[in-house]
């Protein structure tokens, strides 16, 4: 399967519509990535979650777009209006569209505007209520991250897609946690195990790297991922907490390049001499 490369670019539009729209025409016309994605959350139900997070001040004031947790976050969120112009955006250019949704009503809003696929981040792979309500009443892809999830609570959440026959619609992605993420803890030949375990079951294997440079990307593709994910942002020198781990553009176009390079490479002989050997063999080999 060719692989599919998706541009998160989350809260990096810094609360801005034309800045998320400037990340598209990059993520499309320069970098030529399948898609590009952002997210949605109900911040006062986080608030209630975690009150002691969201009403005090963001832990890196330098990053902060408010005087607390939850006024940065309000900063930076986009209602479902503005998400269905970006989403409208996207087809307009040629670009697949999709949302993280980080609760019940974030999922609800997102999946009324029917985009190809929903991303579940992490931090809420366990969140069944949201989960069932996807499964129910929408009918395009569900992504799901596993980044700070034990292997048995990974296969009860393959489990429970199966239960409610959706396991086939899904994309189950390696991830670790961390921004940015040393190599030492990407673990990346966890792949390896999702392949062997779950690659029947579910619509393919993904990888979500939050860690610096491309080259790793590139190993997950070899491993079997055919689902990449990467934060994207035009500066990584800008205000906020995800540019130090995500990608510019010229990293991006390169990300793309390599990976679909390196796909066409990852082939078995189909012949024992190549078309392109042949005149080779003929003119440099003694072949008795």
């Amino acid at each position: 399967m060719k692989p599919i490369i998706i541009a998160e670019v989350g809260c990096n539009h810094k609360g801005s519509i034309e800045l998320a729209k400037e990340h598209i025409r990059m993520a499309k016309i320069f970098a030529n990535a399948d898609v590009v994605k952002f997210q949605k959350r109900d911040n006062q139900y986080w608030a209630s979650k975690k009150p002691e997070i969201y009403n005090a001040p963001h832990p890196n004031s330098q990053n902060s777009y408010g005087d607390t947790y939850l006024e940065h976050r309000e900063f930076l969120e986009f209602d479902v209006e503005q998400h269905k112009e970006l989403m409208n955006y996207c087809k307009d250019i040629g670009i697949e569209y999709s949302t993280s949704v980080w609760d019940l009503k974030s999922a609800i809003e997102i999946s009324k505007l029917n985009p190809k696929l929903i991303k579940i981040p992490s931090a809420c792979n366990n969140n069944f209520e949201m989960l069932e309500y996807l499964c129910q009443n929408y009918h395009g892809e569900i992504h799901v991250s596993t980044g700070m999830t034990t292997k048995k609570e990974i296969r009860e959440l393959v489990e429970f897609f199966v239960k409610n026959k959706r396991n086939k619609d899904v994309v189950l992605y390696n991830c670790t946690s961390g921004y940015p993420v040393p190599f030492e803890d990407i673990k990346l030949l966890e792949i390896k195990n999702f392949v062997k375990d779950y690659k029947d079951i579910v619509k393919a294997i993904g990888f979500s790297g939050h860690h610096l440079g491309i080259a790793v990307d590139v190993a997950a593709l070899a491993l079997g991922a055919t689902y990449i994910e990467r934060h994207f942002t035009l500066d990584r020198t800008w205000k906020g907490t995800d540019h130090a781990a995500s990608l510019e553009p010229d990293g991006l176009r390169r990300l793309v390049r390599d990976l679909n390079n390196v796909y066409k490479a990852l082939e078995y002989k189909g012949d024992d001499i190549l078309p392109i050997e042949k005149v080779q063999r003929d003119k440099l080999k003694d072949v008795q």
